[in-house]
């Protein structure tokens, strides 16, 4: 059989799991999916799957040879889209996701901008403050606020934001202005669980040393970052968030930061897809049109 009907077949059984789901998923007969697996693993010398009863796991061998089929059959498919022309116009669907008030803020006018311009394109914008998995969840393109760990995904840098504690000014001329993470102790902390779910906040005293960890006691909790930077405008407490999440209430003086000679370092924002060198034309459009949005804004130097 085709080397790359091999691994076509292969790949959708590691996928699936099954070789009846990789039979339904391909439209071939059980028995020429098993075919098709036994005569790959005679050609290699090498098991690639075990079997049970109820379930098809790959083996070691077979897991790194599943990235390699994924990797080399995506590049098939870019070749073939780009011979024929299909990689010039923008259609199908587009799967993007960001952490939620990023995406409200930036992703989504931009997304309506780019739904407009290309009308063969159909978007799922899915925002929420977790790192999602783009390959096993489905999603195209992704934003990704922080430094990001080695891995197969593409990334496109765009800006920076900083990680600032704040409040509101009435607050602290009636609580006093913190000089040093000790005297957070001495205040009402909101916590916004969106940035961490941990009750400790790393600050830096020294430009170059390593981060110091300061245990704090929120007396409010909020599972979402704009309701803690409501609770801090409203003069209730202090809260640390992005930057660019309280850009509106620093801009209008609803807001003031301190301790800024003790923040940690910048965190890089970044664009990232799963597609390969040449993406297709709908992820590659919306990645240029956003990337080149991102780097406009002032909040994100």
């Amino acid at each position: 059989m085709d080397r790359f009907h091999l691994m076509t077949v292969f790949l959708a059984v590691a996928e699936e799991e099954s070789f009846a789901g990789a039979a339904r998923r391909l439209g071939l007969s059980p028995p020429a999916v098993t075919r098709a697996v036994a005569e790959l693993e005679e050609r290699l010398g090498v098991r690639l799957l075990t079997r049970t009863t109820r379930v098809v796991r790959v083996t070691e061998a077979g897991a790194s040879y599943l990235d390699d089929c994924r990797r080399i059959l995506q590049d098939v498919k870019e070749a073939d889209e780009s011979a024929a022309g299909l990689a010039a116009m923008p259609r199908g669907q587009l799967n993007v996701t960001a952490p939620v008030l990023f995406g409200r803020l930036f992703v989504l006018p931009t997304l309506l901008d780019y739904l407009a311009e290309y009308p063969e394109v159909n978007a799922n914008a899915v925002f929420l403050d977790r790192v999602v998995n783009l390959v096993d969840e489905g999603f195209d393109v992704a934003v990704r606020i922080g430094e990001l760990p080695d891995s197969s995904l593409r990334a496109v840098r765009v800006g920076q934001v900083r990680r600032v504690v704040c409040g509101a000014p009435g607050y602290f001329e009636r609580h006093g202005w913190p000089q040093h993470p000790d005297d957070l102790g001495q205040h009402r902390i909101v916590m916004a669980s969106g940035i961490s779910l941990q009750p400790e906040w790393t600050f830096f005293p020294k430009a170059g040393e390593k981060g110091v960890s300061y245990r704090v006691k929120p007396r409010l909790v909020i599972n979402v970052n704009d309701g803690a930077a409501q609770a801090a405008t409203a003069g209730w407490g202090v809260t640390r968030l992005l930057s660019y999440q309280i850009a509106p209430q620093l801009e209008r003086g609803e807001l003031v930061t301190v301790l800024e000679e003790f923040e940690a370092p910048p965190l890089p924002v970044h664009i990232v897809h799963r597609e390969g060198r040449r993406p297709a034309a709908k992820v590659r459009a919306f990645i240029d049109l956003l990337a080149g949005r991102l780097r406009e804004e002032a909040v994100l130097r």
